[in-house]
C-alpha cells in the first residue's frame, strides 16, 4: 500500500466505521441507505469546498492579501468554528429538506453522518499536506469532534421536523462555540502542551453529547413503538 492509498485508508476508513455504528444505533425505524451516504459525501465534498473557499478569504494562510484580523489563535479558531459549521450543516440540509428526518435520532445519524464526512476529507488533506502519521493521529480525534458537533445541528434539524423547535440557530451557535474552544486550546497546546488537558476534556465533553443524544433518540423513539406497530399493521 503506498502513502497515498494509506491517508485515504486511515482518513475515510475510522470515519466510515463511526458511521456504521451510529446508523445501526437507529433501530426502530432505519434511515435509507442512500439519504445517509448522500449526507456523508455532501460532508465530505460540498461542505469541505464551501469551508475552504470561505477560510482562504479570511485566514492569512496564503500571505500575499490583507486579512481581517492577525492569524491569532483566537482568531484562527473563530473563523474555523463560524464557517465549518455552517458549512456542514448544508449537507444536513439535504435529507432534511427530503423530509427524511422525524425526531432525535434522524437528526444524530444525519448530523453525524456529515460531520464525519467533512473530518474524513479534511483529514485526507492534512495527511497530503503534512504526512501520513498526521493523518493517523487525527484519525482518533477529528471525528469524533466533527461527528458531535454536526450531531448537534441535526438534532436540532429534527426537532424543528417534529416541531419541538422553532429554529436550529441555538444548536448552530452551540456547536460553533465548541468548536470553536477546540481549536483554540489546541493551537495553543502546541506552545504550551498544558492545554492538552482541556483538549482531553472537550473529548470526553464530546463522547457525553454523542452519548446523552443516543439516549435521548432511543428513548423518543420507544414513546413511538406503539405508532410504528400499528403502522406495520395497517400495512397488511
Amino acid at each position: 500500500m503506498n502513502v497515498v492509498a494509506s491517508i485515504v485508508f486511515f482518513a475515510y476508513v475510522p470515519a466510515l466505521i463511526l458511521l456504521w455504528y451510529f446508523y445501526h444505533e437507529d433501530k426502530l425505524e432505519p434511515e435509507p441507505k442512500r439519504y445517509v451516504l448522500m449526507t456523508f459525501l455532501l460532508g465530505a465534498t460540498l461542505s469541505v469546498v464551501v469551508a475552504f473557499v470561505v477560510e482562504a478569504l479570511l485566514t492569512p494562510r496564503w500571505g500575499y492579501a490583507n486579512y481581517i484580523l492577525p492569524a491569532s489563535a483566537f482568531y484562527m479558531a473563530l473563523v474555523a468554528g463560524v464557517v465549518e459549521e455552517p458549512s456542514k450543516a448544508l449537507a444536513i440540509l439535504y435529507p432534511f429538506r427530503a423530509g427524511q428526518m422525524d425526531g432525535i435520532m434522524d437528526g444524530l445519524v444525519y448530523g453525524v453522518a456529515a460531520g464525519l464526512g467533512f473530518a474524513a476529507t479534511e483529514n485526507f488533506l492534512y495527511g497530503l499536506g503534512y504526512g501520513l502519521p498526521t493523518t493517523i493521529f487525527r484519525a482518533f480525534l477529528t471525528p469524533l469532534a466533527h461527528g458531535t458537533w454536526s450531531a448537534i445541528v441535526g438534532v436540532g434539524y429534527g426537532l424543528v421536523s417534529e416541531g419541538k423547535a422553532d429554529s436550529v440557530g441555538s444548536f448552530l451557535l452551540t456547536a460553533m462555540f465548541l468548536h470553536f474552544l477546540w481549536d483554540y486550546f489546541a493551537f495553543m497546546s502546541s506552545a504550551v502542551p498544558a492545554y492538552n488537558i482541556l483538549l482531553i476534556f472537550l473529548l470526553l465533553l464530546n463522547l457525553a453529547i454523542l452519548r446523552y443524544f443516543l439516549m435521548l433518540g432511543r428513548a423518543e423513539d420507544e414513546q413511538k413503538r406503539w405508532y410504528y406497530a400499528l403502522k406495520g399493521m395497517w400495512r397488511w
